[in-house]
């Protein structure tokens, strides 16, 4: 089968950014007047998920600071609903992977499963809060605000949600994702997040916003009294600067690699089209290479792929998997799709299931991950439309798709990567 011919672009994204992560985490504590509340002597717990949010290990260190610096004695629990196998040990061990332990951050680590419920609510919903973190004097949420990837609305992830998934362990994301097929996302969010701030000490929020490049756009603390309001600000903002494929009809996007840490369902149906609502782009067939280290062999959203490798499959832990997709009540996204040996193989099965074009013709796009969007190779069926794009700028040559001896594609940032040497070189 004769492949199209590649040419890599590089995408103009929304890219707001902060350098100094301390100093900005630091002043927007300060804003809040955190002693006036918060007293030497009382305990602080704070909340860290699971997600590969940029720089999370540095703002919960410098959060962590703050507070020993007022006297207060804090301490971090991981806020991760049923991710790291829903066991303790191995969601201690998902933060480890981030960088956060009591070493690094210079507060304990307090995990577990044990949750207590703080109330009922109107339809009859036990709402549960971690047990640990509901001892605690004080307790701040953070968490990063960006688009949900199964529901719309004007709240989706964020702090809202980080206080009864996260915060509700396992226990509570099983009851929430289960009222949630009787009751919209919406409200479920409102009325547990109201609750958990009428009952339990949260003291504040620090939501993170990303650019278009995965790194840290915006930081804002803020008091617990306001996160619904803010958050729709917030979640406003972060879906504006969310990134996408450059094209929106798409007959094979290959994905080196999926996991937990990339998005809550590896691979983000913000980016990928494959929501609860028709949004672009439409994408007819997904062919995914791998699992990133950090997610732990939890290949959650692996059945939104028509393709995958054996490789890929061997490295699935069923169990997290499986945990997560029932937790989620989203079964179909734990199934594994259709997998085979090498690339290659995957690439000729893929092009003759998407209709009456020629493979040389069909339009693929290729990326590292559903979160790393700001440089995608595309087929040069999209090239025309590329060069009438002031956003996308072309910097390597159409050349061809081509296969190792092994019969797989090399890792997204190594291919063509003697091109754009080359051409840099001329350039300069």
């Amino acid at each position: 089968m004769q492949f199209p011919e590649m040419f890599r672009i590089r995408q103009q994204l929304d890219a707001p950014r902060i350098d100094d992560i301390p100093s900005t985490v630091r002043e927007e504590i300060t804003k809040l007047s955190p002693g006036n509340t918060i007293m030497a002597g009382q305990s602080v717990a704070i909340s860290a998920g699971s997600r590969g949010i940029a720089n999370l290990a540095t703002v919960i260190k410098t959060i962590a600071e703050e507070m020993k610096r007022l006297g207060a004695h804090p301490f971090i629990v991981p806020a991760m609903g049923s991710h790291g196998g829903g066991t303790a040990e191995g969601q201690t061990g998902v933060l480890a992977g981030y960088g956060i332990t009591e070493e690094t951050m210079g507060a304990p680590v307090r995990s577990s499963m044990e949750v207590v419920q703080i109330g009922t609510t109107d339809f009859g919903m036990p709402v549960y809060f971690d047990k640990i973190a509901s001892q605690a004097d004080h307790v701040i949420v953070v968490n990063r605000v960006k688009p949900h990837t199964g529901f719309i609305g004007e709240i989706e992830s964020g702090l809202m949600k980080m206080m009864l998934i996260g915060l509700g362990k396992h226990e509570g994301a099983k009851i929430y994702h289960r009222a949630i097929i009787h009751h919209s996302f919406d409200k479920i969010v409102r009325v547990v997040g109201k609750m958990v701030r009428e009952k339990m000490p949260i003291a504040f929020g620090v939501a993170l916003l990303e650019n278009g490049y995965d790194e840290t756009a915006q930081i804002t603390a803020v008091p617990s009294a306001e996160f619904e309001e803010v958050e729709k600000g917030l979640q406003a903002k972060s879906k504006a600067w969310c990134p996408k494929l450059p094209f929106p009809e798409v007959d094979l996007l290959i994905i080196d690699e999926m996991g937990k840490d990339i998005s809550g369902s590896g691979i983000d149906t913000n980016v990928v089209g494959r929501k609860e609502e028709a949004i672009p782009p439409n994408v007819l067939r997904i062919f995914v290479r791998d699992l990133t280290e950090k997610t732990h062999g939890n290949a959650v959203g692996i059945g939104m792929a028509e393709f995958a490798t054996d490789r890929l499959v061997e490295q699935i832990d069923l169990k997290s998997t499986y945990i997560n997709a029932i937790t989620g009540q989203n079964v179909s996204i734990a199934a594994i799709p259709m997998h085979f040996p090498t690339d290659r193989e995957i690439i000729e099965i893929a092009l003759e299931s998407v209709g009456l074009v020629e493979a040389v013709d069909t339009r693929i796009l290729w990326i590292k991950n559903t979160l790393d969007l700001g440089e995608v190779e595309a087929s040069t069926s999209f090239l025309e439309a590329a060069k009438q794009r002031d956003d996308l700028q072309i910097i390597s040559d159409p050349r061809p798709l081509e296969v190792g001896e092994d019969g797989n594609l090399p890792l997204f940032e190594d291919y063509g990567q003697k091109d754009r040497k080359r051409e840099a070189v001329a350039a300069d």
